[in-house]
C-alpha cells in the first residue's frame, strides 16, 4: 500500500492568465433546490463559452463542419458558490493542442458590481475531433486550429 500525501489546491486563477474572457449570464433555472447553481451547470457554462467563442471567432457554424469536436474529458474544481442572477466571465486558454485534439484550461469568474472578477471554479475540457458521419478521429479543422492557436499561452 502506498502512503500518498493529499494534493494541495493550486492558487486561485487570475483573469490575466486567460487570453479570452467570455461573458455568460446565469439563468433562473440554473439554481437548484439549495439556492445555488447546480454543479453540472458549471460544465454547461464551460461548453457554451468554448463553442460560442469558436463560432464567433471563426465566423463558422461549427455544427456544419465535416469534423466535430466531441468531449473526451472534463473536470471542474469548485471554488465558490454561484446563484442567479450572477454575471460570469469564463476564462479560456489552451493547455495542449495536438493534431486531432485540443485541451482547454478554463476558469469561471463571478463579476462583482464594481467589475472585480472573483474565481468560482477552474475546469478542463478536451475535445477530440471526429468525422461527422463515421465518428472516427480526424485532424482538427483548419478554421478551428487557427482560432485555438490564439488561446495558447506561453506557460502552456
Amino acid at each position: 500500500m502506498t502512503n500518498r500525501q493529499p494534493t494541495r489546491p493550486s492558487a486561485p486563477p487570475d483573469p490575466g492568465q486567460f487570453p479570452v474572457l467570455w461573458p455568460v449570464q446565469t439563468r433562473w433555472a440554473d439554481n437548484d433546490h439549495y439556492g445555488h447553481v447546480d454543479n453540472v451547470t458549471y460544465y454547461s457554462y464551460f461548453d457554451s463559452a468554448i463553442n460560442g467563442w469558436l463560432m464567433t471567432t471563426t465566423g463558422v457554424d461549427i455544427r456544419e463542419l465535416d469534423a466535430i469536436g466531441v468531449v473526451a474529458e472534463t473536470s471542474c474544481r469548485y471554488l465558490a458558490e454561484l446563484s442567479f442572477p450572477d454575471r460570469l466571465q469564463v476564462g479560456l486558454a489552451v493547455e495542449s493542442l495536438g493534431r486531432r485534439s485540443v485541451t482547454y484550461s478554463l476558469a469561471l469568474f463571478r463579476e462583482e458590481a464594481d467589475g472585480t472578477l472573483v474565481p468560482a471554479a477552474t475546469g478542463r475540457f478536451a475535445h477530440v475531433y471526429v468525422d461527422m458521419n463515421t465518428r472516427h478521429p480526424v485532424p482538427i479543422p483548419e478554421q478551428i486550429r487557427k482560432a485555438v492557436t490564439k488561446l495558447v499561452t506561453r506557460s502552456t
